[in-house]
């Protein structure tokens, strides 16, 4: 992809950034963010920050209208918040990504939309497959699967190109290590200051873990492939790790002290997690980072990260 006006929203954020770093080489990038959880440091030098929100129609039909090629990162992911606010999660995940598909209808540029696992609930039928009926467990994995519906709708109706990417557990740098982050963020932030890891459940509950850098080749990928045009795909690497094997490479990689405490099972933990990604296999995507390679780059961020602000 070269010499095309991109807009990526939430481009301030962890996926959205790594997506804008990859693309500002060779194009004109617009990063789009309301800086709710975004940060200035994320945005590549070169692209075009423009701090505004996906719910605010006028405030980016515009930029949205002239764009090449959008990719929708942005988006409330908290499934506690969605829980507690679930208007909130409907206005920025349903409503934002209709704003986006309103004003696409005015140019000529396609969408690559984030949507997400959660879609399925806790389905026993591993791998996944893109036909399972979605059964979300959360008003976050409600609003990807209503957004999914609208980008078909808009495809079949008024041949809208677009495409929806189904990410699985997805981790790297960048990465914020709240309470809500994702599993692995956290365990090598406690790591790294020798606080114990701690495992609700037995740790045998597992997950597809994939790093960031092959969602970014995935994006890319369906973005240039016109049989991807109104279709969903599974993004992972297909393969499952419990949470026990992930805490005890965590410790290994990072060299800690830390121990591994196991705590009661979170009420709404889904208990088995594993993509089948046949379909965006044809495509040509084959994941190339191994879930060690992975965490050793990502534990090197979190570290030089943590050595930065000391």
């Amino acid at each position: 992809m070269r010499n095309k006006l991109i807009v990526v929203t939430g481009g301030a954020g962890f996926i959205g950034s790594h997506i804008a770093w990859e693309l500002v080489k060779d194009n004109e990038v617009i990063v789009i963010d309301n800086m709710y959880t975004g940060k200035e440091e994320n945005v590549p030098p070169g692209a075009k920050l423009v701090k505004v929100d996906i719910r605010d129609y006028e405030a980016i039909a515009e930029l949205i209208s002239n764009a090449d090629y959008v990719f929708h990162e942005a988006a409330q992911v908290s499934v506690v918040e969605s829980i507690r606010d679930p208007v909130f999660t409907e206005e920025v995940n349903v409503i934002g990504t209709l704003n986006i598909l309103r004003a696409l209808m005015e140019g000529h540029g396609k969408l690559v939309f984030a949507s997400s696992a959660a879609v399925y609930g806790d389905n026993p039928n591993l791998p996944l497959k893109e036909t399972e009926r979605p059964r979300p467990l959360s008003p976050y994995g409600v609003t990807k699967a209503a957004a999914e519906e609208y980008l078909r709708v808009f495809n079949e109706l008024y041949g809208l190109p677009v495409v929806s990417l189904r990410y699985f557990n997805v981790f790297g740098p960048r990465q914020s290590a709240n309470q809500y982050a994702g599993v692995i963020s956290i365990f090598i932030n406690r790591a790294l200051t020798g606080e114990p890891l701690v495992i609700y459940g037995d740790g045998k509950q597992t997950r597809d873990f994939i790093y960031v850098k092959d969602i970014v080749r995935a994006n890319l990928l369906v973005a240039e492939s016109r049989r991807a045009n109104g279709r969903v795909f599974n993004v992972a690497t297909g393969k499952q790790t419990s949470i026990l094997e992930l805490a005890m490479k965590v410790i290994e990689i990072t060299g800690t002290t830390s121990s591994i405490v196991f705590d009661k099972p979170r009420p709404g933990d889904i208990r088995h997690s594993q993509a089948d990604i046949t379909e965006i296999r044809k495509l040509g995507f084959e994941p190339e980072w191994s879930l060690e390679e992975g965490l050793k780059k990502t534990v090197e961020w979190y570290a030089a990260e943590r050595q930065r602000r000391e």
